[in-house]
């Protein structure tokens, strides 16, 4: 089995922090260069300076990727720094916690917005690129909330949108199968994020209260995962969603 990436072009959403910043790191770590695009510019930049340091090559671009526009101008200038696009961890994301019936129009748009037209703005332009060069990996985050109803937290239409990425994810991967650009998802638990973090103290012990493992996982137990699937290891792996959560979603 390959897992090797070396040489290998990789464009990562959300890029800056947390979970983005991870799979980053460990992109560059393992040998591929490396874009960081988030619509935080200073974040990104010192992001991508800290994986410089790997000795691959590391650049950041500030998109708004739910602007067709932007995401169309990033793509370009990505494969004009990188020559083409190998692999696409398609992270960008938020979470508005508001009661359903509370909920206004604007926050309901913004999340489905970032989180499900989003991938799918970005998993386009890049999936033609791919297309014209004759394969990639492209691997979108969904997560066990695509799966279960998240408590105590109010969420509705970060459930919503996660199911969209993952039924999204299996639609691209069977209309892209004949052009090699295999589309594959990850379904992370609670992971130890700034977002996740930040969550009032009550909640989170609502988390582990339920969590099998009693604990939440750390961003970089997601890379193994994430290796295999921009890998040529995973050759035969398209449309699946592989659930990351310690049991979480078992019980």
């Amino acid at each position: 089995m390959n897992f090797d990436i070396r040489g290998k072009k990789a464009i990562v959403t959300g890029g800056a922090r947390g979970i983005g910043k991870s799979i980053a790191e460990g992109f560059a770590k393992a040998g591929a260069d490396v874009a960081i695009v988030d619509i935080d510019i200073d974040e990104a930049k010192k992001t991508a300076e800290k994986i410089k340091q790997a000795g691959v090559k590391v650049i950041a671009i500030k998109t708004d990727v739910t602007k067709p526009d932007q995401v169309s101008a990033m793509v370009r200038e990505v494969v004009e720094e990188f020559g083409r696009i190998d692999i696409c961890f398609n992270n960008a994301g938020i979470c508005i916690n508001e009661k359903a019936e509370e909920m206004s129009y604007e926050s309901w748009c913004r999340v489905i917005d970032v989180n499900l037209t989003a991938v799918f703005l970005v998993a386009q332009a890049v999936g033609r690129v791919m297309i014209k060069q004759g394969g990639g990996s492209i691997i979108n985050t969904a997560s066990m909330s695509a799966h279960i109803v998240n408590i105590p937290q109010p969420q509705c239409a970060y459930n919503a949108s996660k199911a969209g990425v993952i039924q999204l994810t299996k639609s691209l991967a069977v209309e892209w199968m004949p052009y090699n650009v295999r589309v594959n998802c990850i379904s992370p638990g609670y992971i130890s994020t700034a977002m996740t973090l930040s969550a009032p103290d009550e909640w989170k012990k609502t988390w582990l209260d339920l969590s099998v493992a009693r604990r939440m996982g750390k961003p970089e137990e997601l890379l193994g995962a994430v290796i295999y699937l921009a890998s040529d290891a995973s050759s035969f792996t398209t449309g699946a969603d592989i659930i990351i959560d310690g049991a979480f979603t078992c019980v």
